[in-house]
C-alpha cells in the first residue's frame, strides 16, 4: 500500500512502474521519472559527503523549477528535513527561520526579482552558526557549491535512501506565521504528506494521464502537497511555472494540455478577466482545487463554464497538510462557492465553543479536526504544540465554522486576525509592530478590506505623534525593506482618532466599518 510509504519510498515504488514516463517540465527542461530519480539520489549522495545526515534541517529559496523537485526529493532520500522559504522574505524572516529551524545547508538562486538571497543568506551565514554550506541554483559563485556540480560528480554506487519511519519521521518544517508572536514552525511528517496526497488525487479522481500545472509555489503547502506530491502519487506530468502570470499560465494550459489546475480564487479571476481569454482553448481542462481564500460563487460558476474545468474547493492549513475538507463533483455551483465541502476520508471535523464543547449542527463555533494530515507539532516550540493539540489529538484551527446537516463545513470568519491576500497570508501584529519602531508612530491598526480580485487586502491606520511631520507615502516607504512584498499595505490612512472599547482597546471591527467608507469609492 502506497499509504505506508515515505516520501522517496513514494518515487521509488512510481519509477518502477513507469521509468520513462515524463514527471516535470518547467519551461527549460523535460525530465522523465527515471531521471528524478537518478538526479535526486546523485544530490543526496553529494549532500552525505559534505555532512548531510538523517535529521538534518535544509533550507530551500526557490521559485518553481525542477531542480526544486529534485532537492525535495534527495532531502527525502536522506532522511533529512526540507525548510521551504517564501522568496519573497526579506533578511530579517530569513534569518528568523534559519536560526529556529537550525538549518545546516541553505539552497538559493542568485535572487528573484528584487529579492537578492545571495546578500541575504551570505549575512546570514555569517550570524548564524548552524549553518554551514550555501549551494546555488542555476548560477555559479565563486566560493560556493552548485546544484550542478553536485548533481554531476558524485559517487552514489553505495547510496540507498535512508530507512523512514513515515509516521514519526519529520518530511518537512513549513513556517506559518500566528496572529501574535513569532513564526511557528509546523513538522510534516512522511505519512501525512503522502496521505493527504493519496487522499486529494483520489477526490479527484487523478490518473497517470493527468498533467497539473503547478502555478502556486512550491514552497507552499499547497504547492508543496497536493500539485507535485499528488502528481507523483499517480504517476502523472507536472508543468511548474516559475513565475506566475495569467496569460502565461493560459498559454500553458493550451501548449501542455493541462488537465489539473490548482490555484487561489485570484489567479482564476485574473485569467477569466484577461483580455486575450477567450482565445485560448482551455479544453483539456478537468478539474483542480481553488482554496486558501473564499470564493464567490459567480467565479465557480465562470470557472466551470467559461473554463470547463470542474472545480473543486478545499480548505485546510499548513498544520494539516494541508487539504481537510474537498467538495466533490456531484456539489452543485452554491455548495462549493459556500462551503469547503465535507472532511476527506479518514479526517474528522467538529464545531467547538469556548468551553471546547460541541456545538449543534449549524451553530458558529472554532472549528477543530483530527486527520492523518495534521502536523507533529510546532519544531522547538512545546507550549504552542499544547496550546494547538489537545490530548485527544484535535487540532485547533482558530477559524470559526458551521458544520450544516450533510456534513458541509462553512468558514464564517477567523478568530485570529489574518488577512488573505491573493493567497497569501498576512499577520496584522507582524505589519503593527514593525511600524510602531518609527519614532513618528503613536499608534497603528491593520484591518483587511474585501477586494474582487485579491479576496482582501489590507489597510494601515495609523496615529502620529504630536510634532511629527510624515506622510502616507513616508511610512509605506519605512515598511517596504523590512517584509516581503505583499506584506506591505495596499493602503495606508493617517487617523485622527481610533474607535476605542472602554477598556482602551482599538476596535477592529468598527475601523474596518469606519474604513470602507472612507475607501468606499477606491475598493473595487
Amino acid at each position: 500500500m502506497i499509504s505506508n510509504l515515505s516520501v522517496s519510498g513514494l518515487l521509488e515504488s512510481v519509477c518502477a512502474k513507469s521509468p520513462t514516463s515524463e514527471a516535470a517540465y518547467d519551461g527549460y527542461q523535460r525530465i522523465s521519472y527515471q531521471q528524478l530519480w537518478k538526479d535526486s539520489i546523485n544530490l543526496a549522495s553529494s549532500l552525505k559527503t559534505i555532512g548531510v545526515e538523517k535529521g538534518d534541517k535544509v533550507a530551500v529559496c526557490l521559485p518553481n523549477s525542477n531542480e526544486f523537485v529534485v532537492i525535495y526529493m534527495a532531502v527525502a532520500h536522506l532522511g533529512a528535513i526540507l525548510v521551504p522559504f517564501n522568496t519573497r522574505y526579506r533578511l530579517d524572516e530569513v534569518k528568523y527561520i534559519l536560526r529556529n529551524s537550525e538549518s545546516k545547508v541553505a539552497f538559493l538562486t542568485n535572487g528573484v526579482k528584487d529579492v537578492n538571497h545571495y546578500e541575504q543568506f551570505t549575512v546570514a551565514k555569517e550570524e548564524i552558526a548552524s549553518l554551514e554550506t550555501l549551494i546555488t541554483v542555476r548560477c555559479e559563485i565563486n566560493g560556493l557549491l552548485s546544484y550542478q556540480s553536485m548533481v554531476d560528480n558524485h559517487n552514489n554506487s553505495e547510496f540507498t535512501p535512508v530507512k523512514i519511519d513515515p509516521e514519526n519521521d519529520i518530511f518537512s518544517i513549513l513556517y506559518t506565521s500566528g496572529s501574535t508572536g513569532s513564526p511557528k514552525g509546523a513538522m510534516l511528517t512522511h505519512a501525512n504528506v503522502v496521505r493527504t496526497a493519496i487522499k486529494s488525487a483520489e477526490k479527484m479522481e487523478c490518473t497517470s494521464k493527468d498533467v497539473f500545472l503547478v502555478a502556486v509555489p512550491a514552497f507552499h503547502v499547497f504547492g508543496m502537497v497536493p500539485s507535485i506530491l499528488s502528481s507523483i502519487v499517480v504517476g502523472a506530468r507536472m508543468v511548474l511555472m516559475g513565475e506566475y502570470k495569467p496569460k502565461a499560465a493560459l498559454e500553458i494550459i493550451e501548449s501542455e494540455q493541462i488537465t489539473i489546475k490548482n490555484g487561489v480564487p485570484t489567479m482564476f479571476i485574473l485569467e477569466l478577466n484577461h483580455y486575450e481569454f477567450a482565445n485560448y482553448d482551455l479544453s483539456s481542462l478537468r478539474t483542480g482545487i481553488i482554496a486558501a481564500a473564499p470564493c464567490p460563487v459567480e467565479i465557480v460558476k465562470r470557472i466551470r463554464q467559461d473554463m470547463g474545468c470542474d472545480i473543486v474547493v478545499a480548505y485546510g492549513l499548513s498544520e494539516t497538510s494541508p487539504n481537510l475538507t474537498m467538495t466533490s463533483f456531484e456539489d452543485d455551483d452554491v455548495i462549493r462557492a459556500e462551503t469547503v465541502g465535507k472532511p476527506l476520508p479518514g479526517a474528522e471535523v467538529k464545531i467547538f465553543n469556548s468551553n471546547r464543547e460541541e456545538v449543534a449542527c449549524g451553530e458558529v463555533g472554532e472549528i477543530v479536526c483530527r486527520s492523518f494530515g495534521v502536523m507533529k507539532g510546532y519544531y522547538n516550540m512545546p507550549e504552542k504544540t499544547l496550546e494547538a493539540i489537545d490530548a485527544e489529538g484535535w487540532l485547533s484551527t482558530g477559524d470559526l465554522g458551521t458544520l450544516d446537516k450533510q456534513g458541509n463545513l462553512r468558514i464564517v470568519g477567523r478568530m485570529k486576525e489574518m488577512i488573505i491576500r491573493g493567497g497569501y497570508n498576512i499577520y496584522p501584529r507582524e505589519i503593527e509592530e514593525i511600524l510602531y519602531t518609527n519614532p513618528a508612530v503613536l499608534e497603528v491598526a491593520i484591518v483587511g478590506l474585501p477586494d474582487t480580485v485579491l479576496g482582501e487586502i489590507s489597510c494601515a491606520c495609523v496615529k502620529i505623534k504630536p510634532n511629527f511631520v510624515v506622510n502616507a507615502q513616508d511610512l509605506t516607504n519605512y515598511i517596504k525593506p523590512r517584509v516581503a512584498d505583499y506584506k506591505v499595505p495596499d493602503k495606508l490612512l493617517i487617523m485622527e482618532e481610533f474607535p476605542m472599547t472602554a477598556s482602551g482597546k482599538i476596535r477592529k471591527i468598527s475601523l474596518q466599518e469606519q474604513v470602507q467608507e472612507i475607501l468606499e469609492k477606491e475598493l473595487r
